[in-house]
């Protein structure tokens, strides 16, 4: 069943649902009529507050997990508490001054983002995930090295001095004047472009004819540049931080969860596609639980936001993942903070 619009809700039923989402996002424990009744904000006895629960129950937003149990708001609650009950704030002024200490400390980028993984994950006690920028640098040089009769190495130099190296399997034996006759081609009209632009400008090349390359040659420059635009399309970086936060005390009640949750973080191809979703949000993105496939079966949550540099180029995702019970109302905001101060840091 659908859940209705928040302004279907009674007040009271509006109000008791507040009530069991915040105690159970402070708990992770299921509350019930008696809690709800004891704190005595609604003058109500603990059977008008079943009524109302069972109220919700039947709507999807609630379940009992056990018959005498009480209720925990469901991935539907959760969606609808988030969309349209959570008032966000700010962050504390000691969040923002860690955030900014961390952040605005010299050093390499690949330092800050180590930086700012670790920091999303003891600020939010959950684990931390930061994509690594998909900076395109402008290529120098490529080179083809013999390795034996079916491989070669790659190796690709960029303007900044940096150094990659893939080996490139051979079809065939191939003689060293066609290696060096491939690497001169590409190198010709590597200078001062990126791969994709390089790539783009010499299969226009090869395919209208133009080229003056041998057969042997034009497939070396086909496979050598295939090797790395693949390589590049199906390997996203992707850093996690504070993982071992996951395992809370409450993660003790439900270990086979948590151990579900932690098997996909290792598979960070799959995590870093589920964050790039985020790419085009104006904002912080929340995925609740079986919203997204990839954690459906551990009952986890993912708050993620773009960054982006100082021409307002997203340049990567940031984020959280923990227990569907995360304080989104702290986290939201907190995660929206370290994306835009990294921003600044990229530059």
């Amino acid at each position: 069943m659908a859940s209705p619009p928040i302004s279907e809700l009674t007040q009271r039923a509006r109000e008791i649902f507040r009530l069991v989402v915040e105690d159970y996002l402070a708990s992770g424990l299921p509350v019930g009529s008696k809690t709800l009744a004891q704190r005595g904000e609604m003058n109500l006895s603990p059977a008008s507050i079943r009524s109302v629960l069972s109220e919700l129950e039947h709507f999807g937003l609630l379940a009992a997990p056990h018959t005498s149990a009480g209720r925990m708001p469901t991935d539907l609650g959760l969606r609808l508490f988030v969309d349209g009950i959570m008032q966000v704030g700010e962050p504390t002024a000691q969040e923002r001054a860690a955030i900014e200490k961390q952040l605005s400390a010299p050093g390499p980028i690949e330092e800050a983002l180590e930086n700012t993984s670790a920091l999303l994950s003891s600020l939010s006690g959950a684990a931390g995930m930061v994509m690594v920028p998909q900076r395109e640098a402008r290529l120098a040089q490529f080179s083809l090295v013999p390795l034996d009769q079916t491989r070669a190495l790659a190796v690709l130099v960029s303007e900044d001095g940096h150094v990659e190296n893939r080996i490139l399997n051979l079809s065939g034996p191939v003689s060293p004047s066609a290696l060096q006759e491939a690497s001169n081609y590409i190198s010709a009209r590597l200078a001062g472009r990126t791969l994709g632009e390089a790539a783009r400008a010499m299969q226009a090349e090869i395919a209208s004819g133009r080229s003056a390359l041998d057969e042997v040659s034009r497939r070396l420059v086909e496979a050598g540049i295939a090797v790395w635009s693949e390589d590049a399309a199906r390997r996203p970086v992707l850093i996690v931080r504070g993982a071992a936060n996951l395992l809370d005390d409450t993660a003790l009640t439900d270990i086979d969860r948590v151990r579900q949750l932690l098997d996909d973080l290792e598979n960070k191809q799959s995590v870093a596609q589920l964050l790039d979703t985020a790419r085009e949000a104006e904002s912080t993105r929340i995925f609740i639980g079986a919203e997204n496939r990839l954690f459906a079966l551990s009952g986890s949550s993912v708050i993620a936001a773009p960054y982006r540099d100082r021409e307002g180029r997203v340049v990567g995702v940031l984020g959280v993942i923990g227990p569907t019970r995360l304080n989104y109302a702290r986290v939201v905001p907190m995660v929206d903070f370290t994306a835009h101060s990294l921003g600044k840091r990229i530059g």
